[in-house]
């Protein structure tokens, strides 16, 4: 009796693209479906398969397929709870690559060594295509969630104020367009600080194997670094669970309410932008 064919196995992507890992990411993101998808999973919440059907104006058959295709690239994590399919970013670290890719592409400047070679003092952002459009960019650059921390001239202030505060050392002295996940620490300072204000980081954040303390990410709205990891995880959590800030619509941008507006002010003299 001939031996019967094995199970067909689906190609990986990276299989699909000559074995390229690089090729098959730049192929799932390429898809306009897929990345309004991912940009919509920035908030940092799961959402149902039908939440970013609705989203991207795609049927839900369509959606699925896309979906599928960005879990088993690595991008998105999926959890079933009864009859429903939530899709979250499988990891900070995919969060952070997506908004480096964003910074480097709204900076409109990608020939020139993308936002770094701006030198005409403008955010080199392609202009709104409507007024909606431009409402949501405009509450999006105020304050908004970059993944799991604050962003936006929110998110930059606030990291101003902790290093200023010397909450957070930068231990080399660069400039803020300079600075080093590995220049940054929480300080002793910033330690009783957070306890004082009843703020818990992770037991491991730090530490090998744990998500880091505190890590740089260029804000591409700003052009500045705004701060993340587990202290601006810590910080976002906090702001929303104490209705400091609250979400506007559906989306990522913040709208910083008079409580907040009184907080932040009084412990880290931050003015709302």
């Amino acid at each position: 009796m001939p031996p019967q064919p094995g199970p067909t196995r689906r190609p990986t992507p990276a299989a699909r693209h000559g074995g390229s890992p690089l090729a098959a990411l730049a192929a799932l993101l390429a898809d306009p479906t897929r990345a309004a998808f991912c940009d919509a999973l920035l908030d940092g919440r799961a959402w149902t398969a039908g939440e970013l059907a609705r989203h991207a104006r795609v049927a839900p058959s369509t959606a699925s397929e896309h979906l599928s295709r960005l879990i088993a690239g690595g991008l998105l994590a999926e959890e079933r709870q009864g009859r429903h399919r939530y899709v979250r970013l499988a990891t900070p670290a995919v969060a952070t690559l997506l908004e480096d890719l964003t910074a480097f592409a709204e900076s409109g400047n990608s020939g020139n060594g993308g936002p770094s070679g701006n030198s005409s003092g403008s955010s080199g952002t392609r202009p709104p295509r409507s007024l909606g459009e431009a409402g949501r960019l405009s509450a999006e650059a105020r304050a908004r969630t970059c993944y799991d921390h604050l962003a936006g001239r929110l998110g930059v202030a606030v990291a101003d104020a902790l290093l200023a505060r010397g909450l957070v050392t930068d231990d080399t002295g660069l400039t803020d367009t300079a600075l080093t996940d590995t220049a940054l620490a929480v300080t002793e300072r910033g330690h009783a600080w957070l306890a004082a204000q009843a703020i818990e980081l992770p037991p491991r954040a730090g530490h090998r194997g744990g998500r880091p303390l505190v890590r740089i990410c260029l804000d591409w709205t700003e052009r500045r670094n705004h701060l993340g990891g587990a202290l601006g995880a810590a910080l976002c959590r906090a702001a929303l669970d104490r209705a400091w800030v609250e979400r506007i619509g559906s989306g990522r941008a913040l709208r910083v309410t008079a409580d907040g507006g009184r907080a932040l002010h009084e412990l880290l003299g931050v003015d709302v932008p």
